[in-house]
């Protein structure tokens, strides 16, 4: 009973930790037309910031697994909410514009430790109830992004500035540091021995690209929505201006419910089902957009495309961790790193070929990715299903 306490406890804190980085990630990507308005940089120095920051994040996600394999992951994750926290804070404050991206690339630092740590506490957590629960920790992401989202609106509608939004977010933070460390989970992985020849004989190799492959694929899908939904319902439908960001709303919205579903959802029709069915959920609400180019239409393919990447991101990161129980940390922490590969390619791919094919044949990049992955799941099946239960440890470790 105790430890099914605690463990609700720990997961109350995990989703705060989750809420902290939706929050503070939405209300700076809400926050850029201010940010270029006040620095004074242009569209493509924005990009080049952008793509900064998702390099920072990439090597903060590294350094999450030494932070963690060395400690644990609640200090990379304190670690990594503080620099978040830190770099929000200062980012509103005018300063010059080379120090603002160097404050930016901090903060994605701090951003990439966050995102692995997260899921590396998810796991462990999971593994301690014997239950999932990754799913609903995902939705409080969603949730906080999208309350930032309309606090941001909230307060240009208002005449207020981004900073409070902002610095809203900084405080958020650093608050679950402060008030939520104790209740994070304690429990360390310990990686396995090394052979006499010097390599890693333990399988996690395979685990990364298996589970890599979808966290991939889900992050093509959500950069290509998240990026160019509302410029095709404005560039190529002629949407109004009251309508173009019906697309996005709607695919956080079903993002958040799936999320919220995911939990119960996969262990009754199992992993691999569940997989395909994501997969195909996207595959078909983008063909959909490509398809048919007509707004409704359009809006409720990138709504079914929320569908599925709501579910396929933490089942993917809970198949690493229940397929490496014994190292799940270091292991989860190179599958985040598919996430930035499937990010980039979401934004960049799309957006280069939006000239050339246009943007709503571009969709079709996301599509193929999709139906490239579908063998994968094959792979997916034998991965191990469920994770040991890790038991309440009698003292902290050190």
């Amino acid at each position: 009973m105790r430890n099914e306490v605690s463990g609700r406890r720990r997961v109350t804190w995990i989703g705060a930790g989750y809420a902290a980085q939706g929050f503070g990630y939405a209300a700076v990507v809400t926050a850029l037309p201010a940010f270029k308005s006040r620095q004074h940089i242009s569209d493509a120095y924005v990009s080049v910031i952008l793509l900064l920051v998702c390099v920072a994040a990439a090597g903060g996600s590294m350094l999450a697994d030494k932070i963690a394999a060395r400690w644990g992951s609640r200090y990379a994750l304190s670690g990594g909410l503080l620099a978040v926290a830190a770099g929000l804070g200062l980012t509103t404050f005018s300063t010059p514009t080379p120090l603002f991206t160097a404050i930016l690339i901090g903060y994605g630092i701090g951003l990439g430790a966050v995102d692995a740590s997260l899921s590396m506490q998810g796991v462990l957590v999971q593994a301690r109830l014997g239950r999932s629960v990754m799913s609903r920790l995902f939705a409080a992401y969603t949730a906080a992004a999208i309350t930032a989202a309309l606090l941001m609106s909230g307060n240009a509608a208002s005449g207020g500035g981004a900073a409070l939004s902002v610095g809203a977010a900084a405080v958020f933070a650093a608050l679950v540091v402060a008030l939520g460390f104790g209740s994070l989970e304690p429990a360390r992985t310990v990686l396995p021995e090394h052979t006499g020849d010097g390599k890693r004989h333990d399988g996690t190799r395979h685990v990364v690209w298996v589970c890599g492959a979808f966290i991939f694929t889900a992050f093509l899908v959500d950069s290509a929505v998240s990026t160019w939904s509302s410029v095709y319902l404005h560039d190529s439908l002629l949407a109004t201006a009251a309508v173009v960001p019906l697309g996005y709303a709607a695919y956080q919205a079903t993002v958040l419910v799936s999320r919220l579903a995911g939990d119960h959802v996969v262990p009754r029709v199992g992993r691999a089902v569940a997989a395909i069915g994501c997969l195909l959920a996207c595959a078909a609400g983008l063909a959909i957009v490509v398809a048919m180019p007509l707004i409704v239409p359009a809006i409720i393919g990138f709504a079914l495309s929320g569908v599925g990447v709501g579910i396929l991101v933490p089942l993917a990161f809970s198949a690493a961790g229940h397929a490496a129980p014994g190292n799940s940390d270091e292991v989860i922490a190179r599958v985040n790193l598919f996430n930035y590969g499937g990010a980039l390619v979401g934004a960049v791919l799309l957006g280069a070929l939006s000239e050339p094919i246009g943007l709503r044949t571009a969709f079709l990049i996301p599509v193929l990715g999709l139906v490239a992955t579908l063998p994968v799941v094959r792979a997916l099946r034998r991965l191990p299903n469920e994770p040991a239960v890790i038991p309440a440890p009698a003292t902290a470790p050190r």
